[in-house]
């Protein structure tokens, strides 16, 4: 009766962290859409790749700052629709409608669009930390982890959909009413129809308790470096350091990559928009599998595997041009080349990134769980601030080509870093 029950309660527990994943499906439509056809935007008024990787660490500035602060905001909210949904159902809208603007604004004038971006990435990112707490305060703690496996799921399917289906619509040239001409916009607009769906369908069938299980105490950010950075062992502080690297030379090449496939493949941008999407895919596919693997040959020869790897394919997307050329290629065969190693490269990124974090928090312990989480994100997005505008001057300076030399470059010196940790593994008891 015992077991009976529990799978009673696991089936209960599925059907609302699928509900609750409706919010990390929004997020994981608008990211990549966001990251491919925004610079492609921007280039309309800027010709320095630098300049436009600048503009776009703006959503990662505010993810720095507007994720915690909002996160403890919601944490002392009380109302009878609970702490986390009155900042999901304000946030989220608006997020929806400054993103299905995004197209228009392009039309309009530059400084239009850099007022739509801001206001977008306040929103988005305000959203950002409801959403994420909403799982652990509804779920309990022993069903967490499936319950993250869940929503990540749902992120991929959301990447996928957004690069892979969505993507093509940018090529469409009809005319509708309220729209008008339909190119370079329906994908955004589709969107933001998604989310506020997703949103109606959140606020309807999730219910908050009015009281979380626990209140994680959040420590400032120099103080948990501190802890990290002084403690005898230093694993901890060296995977940080090797994601911080990993991370900048991803982040490096991510925003570009479509921006790419239209410059030197010569697609169209609903074509080029399907290139991150093989990532997306990917990263749906292998994701559990790379978890299997890591737990028999264990996560740190995963990762390091993975980051060698990710080396040799990144250096092949350096030389897929001139090789395409030598050998004639016709567009088709390129951009589908060009596709088969971002797929690759998805393979091998979800291989770090699923084991990376479970890495981390095997060496923290129940009272610091929440400080090495924090640390994870803010390296990770201290990176994805610094990157995009490196890698935006690289092209600016020495071509579009040399983002690859970066971004191989990062993985080698991670691979480096990483022969270091020590710790980390199933096997290391806290």
């Amino acid at each position: 009766m015992g077991e009976s029950g529990k799978r009673k309660s696991l089936k209960g527990f599925y059907k609302i962290t699928f509900l609750i994943g409706l919010g990390f499906f929004t997020m994981g439509l608008m990211d990549p859409l966001y990251d491919s056809f925004v610079p492609l935007f921007l280039r309309k008024y800027i010709s320095s790749k630098g300049v436009i990787g600048s503009i776009m660490t703006l959503d990662n500035i505010f993810a720095l700052f507007l994720i915690p602060i909002v996160s403890a905001i919601s944490d002392k909210t009380n109302t009878p629709i609970g702490r986390r949904m009155p900042y999901i159902i304000v946030t989220l809208p608006l997020t929806a409608f400054f993103f299905s603007l995004i197209p228009f604004a392009a039309l309009k004038s530059l400084a239009f669009l850099i007022v739509v971006l801001f206001l977008l990435n306040i929103f988005k990112q305000a959203a950002r930390g409801p959403v994420v707490a909403l799982m652990p305060d509804t779920i309990p703690g022993d069903y967490r982890s499936e319950a993250n496996g869940v929503i990540n799921t749902m992120g991929g399917i959301a990447a996928i959909v957004g690069t892979v289906g969505l993507s093509k619509l940018m090529d469409v040239n009809i005319n509708l009413p309220v729209i008008g001409n339909t190119k370079d916009k329906l994908p955004f607009v589709i969107s933001g129809i998604l989310v506020v769906i997703a949103v109606i369908l959140l606020f309807l069938f999730v219910k908050e308790k009015q009281k979380a299980e626990s209140d994680e105490e959040r420590e400032p950010i120099f103080k948990s470096l501190k802890l990290v950075f002084s403690a005898k062992e230093k694993s901890a502080m060296l995977i940080l350091i090797s994601l911080f690297i990993w991370f900048l030379g991803y982040q490096g090449i991510l925003p570009f990559i479509t921006m790419y496939a239209v410059d030197y493949i010569g697609v169209t941008k609903g074509v080029a928009g399907i290139s991150p999407g093989m990532v997306a895919i990917a990263y749906a596919l292998f994701a559990i599998p790379s978890g299997i693997v890591a737990h028999k040959i264990g996560r740190k020869k995963t990762i390091r595997f993975s980051l060698i790897m990710l080396v040799i394919i990144i250096l092949l997307l350096f030389f897929h041009k001139p090789i395409t050329e030598y050998f004639n290629l016709t567009q088709s065969l390129s951009i589908l080349t060009f596709w088969v190693i971002l797929f690759f490269f998805g393979i091998f990124w979800v291989s770090i990134i699923t084991n990376s974090f479970p890495m981390l928090w095997q060496m923290a312990t129940y009272n610091n769980m929440g400080i090495y989480t924090g640390l994870y994100y803010f390296f990770s997005q201290a990176a994805a601030i610094i990157s995009p505008p490196i890698t935006g001057f690289l092209i600016d300076f020495f071509g579009f080509r040399s983002i690859y030399i970066f971004g191989s470059l990062c993985m080698f010196f991670a691979f480096i870093t990483m022969a270091f940790v020590k710790k980390g593994e199933v096997t290391d008891l806290n």
